[in-house]
């Protein structure tokens, strides 16, 4: 039986394909929707979440799940710098993460970013100031971070669920960006 919680979201289907060859992480894979199409496309994914349940659903081919509590007192970023040719994330916020995620990306990775955002409180949970993006923080943080932006969008979405997001695909300086074919709506 499938749930709306295992479907793949459209904004990482449309932009996965922009992911240069090499190891991805899905950071808070839960279940590992995105673990699984990501390793679908031909990449070693890493999948990290704290729940061990999620992640025995998240193991197959080409996964490595890996239990980590990033949120806990005084957990180091894990992962070095330039690890990964992509770093996906969704439906997940933990501020100070940021910084070192980001120094985990390849010179000509991706990251693709979609979660919740000020607003959604209306909708139900989360509501949470501090799982709620501001307005304009996901491209705040491209910004300070020298990426390059290829997409971005903020609004109410009606699927799985009604939800405010922030969406961000964006990439490091040294993508090729004739390689950033986008794909037909």
């Amino acid at each position: 039986m499938s749930h709306s919680s295992d479907l793949i979201s459209p904004w990482v289907q449309r932009y996965a394909p922009l992911i240069p060859s090499g190891a991805v992480l899905d950071l808070a894979c839960g279940h590992g929707r995105h673990a699984r199409h990501l390793a679908a496309l031909g990449h070693a994914v890493v999948a990290v979440d704290r729940d061990p349940a999620a992640l025995a659903a998240a193991a197959g081919d080409g996964i490595t799940t890996t239990e980590i509590d990033l949120e806990e007192a005084g957990a180091p970023w894990p992962f070095g710098p330039q690890r990964f040719a992509g770093i996906v994330v969704t439906n997940y916020l933990h501020r100070p993460l940021m910084p070192a995620m980001l120094e985990s990306l390849a010179p000509n990775g991706v990251l693709i970013y979609e979660t919740f955002a000020v607003g959604n409180e209306q909708f139900g949970k989360p509501s949470n100031p501090a799982f709620l993006l501001q307005s304009g923080e996901l491209l705040g943080w491209a910004q300070r971070h020298g990426l390059q932006v290829v997409a971005y969008e903020e609004g109410v979405i009606d699927t799985p669920k009604a939800a405010m997001v922030q969406r961000l695909c964006a990439v490091q300086p040294e993508f090729p960006r004739m390689a950033a074919l986008l794909p037909p709506f």
